[in-house]
């Protein structure tokens, strides 16, 4: 694992997420209020719950994606490996090369499906230049994408379907050496099928990497993670076991909420 100068973590890093007293507003709007818990390594954690109760801002702080927005604070902290993402020095370019990020629809660039993976390698200079077509090949195979695409690496990435576009997202996160990959309902704009591929992809990633995972789809939170966390009106109600919060939530709200009584 290569790391950055002021990037949390180092030799031995895991990719545990410790989440101290959180919250973040924009202007006068308060998003999440002073949550905590903890992110188990090598695991998937789905965080759940209704629009507009905070999912998407919490995953987004993790990389400090929210830093872009005006008027934003925040207090509390995340602390990633034992170092806090909001320390001093930080160098936020290496922080989010290590904490990959896929988004709710497929952003390929509009480059070929070679150069999207080899992109990030190539600007910040991860890799040699001999060593990317191997580096290219390993992440597609990774992304579960290799076969289908390996006779037309030099085509442009905007031909591939929706979930082939998906998968090369996912590849390229991969490609800058990530510990941690934020998913923001990564499958919400996909049919049954490219549903499938993503989740069962999903579950092969975490033996090497925390994948943390926003979705408003009960049943893949509960195929696809260990953990999950129910967010409600920028609280988190309950956090635990994904078998015990769907078979035995302590919480009415969460068992409300799964149920389907709202959403």
């Amino acid at each position: 694992m290569m790391q950055g100068a002021g990037v949390p973590g180092g030799q031995g890093a895991t990719g545990s997420i410790d989440v101290r007293g959180f919250t973040f507003s924009y202007g006068k709007a308060s998003v999440l209020n002073g949550i905590t818990f903890t992110i188990p390594a090598r695991s998937v954690t789905a965080i759940i719950g209704p629009s507009g109760c905070g999912k998407s801002t919490f995953l987004r702080s993790i990389n400090r994606l929210n830093d872009l927005i005006p008027e934003s604070r925040h207090a509390g902290d995340i602390i990633v490996d034992g170092r806090s993402i909001f320390a001093a020095g930080i160098d936020l370019v290496a922080l989010r090369q290590r904490v990959g990020m896929v988004f709710q629809r497929p952003n390929p660039f509009p480059k070929t499906i070679y150069d999207n993976v080899a992109y990030g390698p190539k600007l910040n200079k991860l890799t040699a230049p001999n060593d990317l077509p191997a580096l290219v090949e390993r992440c597609l195979r990774q992304a579960a994408l290799w076969d289908e695409v390996k006779d037309r690496l030099e085509t442009p990435a905007t031909g591939l379907s929706g979930g082939q576009q998906q998968r090369l997202c996912i590849a390229r996160a991969l490609a800058n050496d990530p510990d941690i990959l934020l998913m923001d309902e990564p499958c919400s704009a996909l049919d049954p099928i490219a549903t499938q591929r993503v989740e069962e992809l999903i579950v092969q990633l975490k033996a090497k990497y925390t994948i943390v995972i926003v979705t408003h789809n009960m049943q893949q939170a509960a195929r696809v993670s260990d953990v999950t966390g129910f967010f409600y009106k920028g609280d988190l109600i309950e956090f635990g076991e994904t078998e015990q919060i769907f078979t035995a939530p302590s919480r009415e709200q969460t068992e409300a909420y799964i149920t389907g009584r709202f959403g």
